[in-house]
Parts: C-alpha cells; sequence; structure tokens
C-alpha cells in the first residue's frame, strides 16, 4: 500500500531534531550564520553538528521532491 503522505516522518524528525534546542534560536540557523558569516573558529565538531542538524532538513526535501514526483527513484527489480 502506497503511503498517501511519505513525508510526515521526515517533517516531525526535521522540526524535532533539525531545530533542537530551540531557545535562543534554533541551533542549525546559528550554525548555518557561522559558517555564511566566514565560519572562523570552526572545529570539525562543529561541522559535524552542522551535519547531525541539517540531515532531517536534507531527508525532508528529497522526501517532499521524491513525493512531488520531481524526483523519481525507478528500482529495477528483477526475481532471478
Amino acid at each position: 500500500m502506497k503511503k498517501r503522505f511519505p513525508f510526515i516522518t521526515p517533517l516531525l524528525v526535521a522540526i524535532t531534531l533539525g531545530l533542537a534546542p530551540f531557545t535562543p534560536e534554533p541551533h542549525v540557523l546559528g550554525k548555518l550564520r557561522w559558517v555564511r558569516g566566514g565560519g572562523t573558529g570552526m572545529q570539525f565538531m562543529d561541522y559535524f553538528d552542522l551535519f547531525l542538524h541539517g540531515a532531517p532538513w536534507l531527508w525532508l526535501f528529497f522526501s517532499l521532491l521524491k513525493w512531488s514526483g520531481i524526483f523519481k527513484i525507478k528500482r529495477n527489480l528483477k526475481n532471478t
């Protein structure tokens, strides 16, 4: 059975894990501002943290593309 809205799980994960901690500002936004400002003083841990908080947003983005039909994944499975 095909799901009607397969992007619900990525949306919930992106909102909760992608934006945590929520105060004083979402963590991923602070990291993106830091990178946009040149990333001076960033260490490996900061880039890894940006990846961990950004991964749910990438998952949501590709799920929406797949759901909309823009990004189609064709599977060629044969029973041999």
